[in-house]
């Protein structure tokens, strides 16, 4: 294609060399073309398959890292609900009774003239005890460490007591929609995350030499002995469909300072944190 001279004041001429293919006069261009050999196809077949491979290899790792941070974060969540709830003694919370399913407690009686004989075990799996939100935080706040009287202990030294273990059974507040209240399918519900919670309400740590002095010494130790615990939430998951667990550990941990009250309902011990009163160590102990 040429630009021969200017036609106009504004315009050109524009010619081409050759001629034109005219297919009426038999004149085609001349393509050519190949397809893929075999060879070709099995060597792309072979690179196809080694990515595939890799790729079918790598899915479920990815897949279980997911569901492993999709169950951690619900852990979390669910954590803070019951941290909250034990350490500002909640009365309300009935919700609770759609997830927490089964509250056990092992008690073994420590005698320092005798050796440990275990003398009582219940399990609140009957609906007299689980019946409201204030009775599972109540047994959830049964302190590690009861006189035979079932009062709290601060000081275990030279004295007979019991050992509280405390672990509830529980299906995740947090996680889909579709697992949630009022689903009442028993596969669905059986299928559900759920995981255990091991409860320790413990006397804080101190100095034992001092707890055991008379007033006016070990003031100090004595009102921390009355007036500060350590609440430990430890969590426990899956809960699998054979009673077992699986490899999910997680503790959490915090100081609730105030008294602890204990009420007696269904046969039951009940205890609750008071964050807003405490105990004068001079006038109690």
């Amino acid at each position: 294609m040429k630009i021969s001279k200017k036609v106009t004041s504004d315009k050109w001429q524009v010619t081409r060399k050759g001629r034109a293919a005219n297919p009426a006069a038999g004149h085609v261009p001349s393509v050519t073309s190949r397809g893929f050999t075999m060879v070709e196809i099995a060597i792309c077949l072979a690179i196809i398959g080694v990515a595939l491979v890799a790729i079918i290899g790598v899915l479920p790792i990815g897949m279980r890292t997911q569901r492993d941070n999709r169950e951690e974060t619900v852990i979390n969540q669910d954590a803070t609900v019951f941290l909250e709830a034990i350490r500002n003694g909640a009365r309300g919370l009935n919700d609770l009774t759609n997830y927490v399913y089964a509250i056990t407690n092992y008690q073994t009686l420590y005698n320092p003239k005798a050796n440990p004989t275990v003398t009582l075990g219940w399990t609140s799996r009957a609906s007299s005890i689980l019946t409201n939100g204030q009775n599972i935080i109540g047994l959830l706040s049964t302190p590690e460490f009861t006189d035979v009287k079932f009062v709290p202990l601060a000081n275990i030294t030279g004295i007979s007591y019991y050992s509280n273990h405390v672990v509830a059974y529980v299906r995740s507040l947090s996680g889909p929609a579709v697992e949630k209240p009022p689903q009442n399918n028993d596969i669905v519900v059986g299928d559900s995350f759920g995981y255990r919670i091991l409860c320790v309400n413990a006397p804080v740590a101190r100095d034992t030499n001092a707890l055991a002095l008379d007033l006016p010494y070990g003031i100090y130790d004595k009102q921390l002995a009355a007036s500060l615990r350590e609440l430990r939430l430890t969590f426990l998951w899956p809960q699998l469909p054979n009673g077992g667990l699986g490899a999910g550990r997680q503790t959490f941990r915090t100081l609730v300072a105030g008294q602890m009250t204990q009420v007696f309902t269904n046969g039951q011990w009940l205890y609750f944190y008071q964050p807003q009163s405490f105990t004068n160590v001079v006038t109690a102990l």
